[in-house]
């Protein structure tokens, strides 16, 4: 299936329907962008993804300290 969206000013676009529908997107769903060379996959992420999880772990290690744990640890 090929599905075209034009990029606005603002660089956003609409995710066609059949697209939306193919992957059954719903509002509040996340989406992921994966990029290879000049090709472009978009696909839903599931709550436990764990390909997901991967991509963020790098962005979610940043309070893992001792310093860190000791400072929140009373919270």
């Amino acid at each position: 299936m090929t599905a075209v969206a034009k990029l606005t000013s603002k660089g956003q676009a609409t995710i066609p329907r059949e697209v939306r529908g193919k992957l059954a997107l719903r509002p509040g769903d996340v989406i992921a962008f994966e990029i290879e060379g000049d090709v472009l996959r978009l696909r839903k992420i599931e709550p436990l993804d764990l390909g997901y999880r991967r991509a963020v772990r790098t962005t979610l290690c940043e309070w893992e300290s001792p310093e860190d744990a000791q400072a929140y640890d009373d919270l």
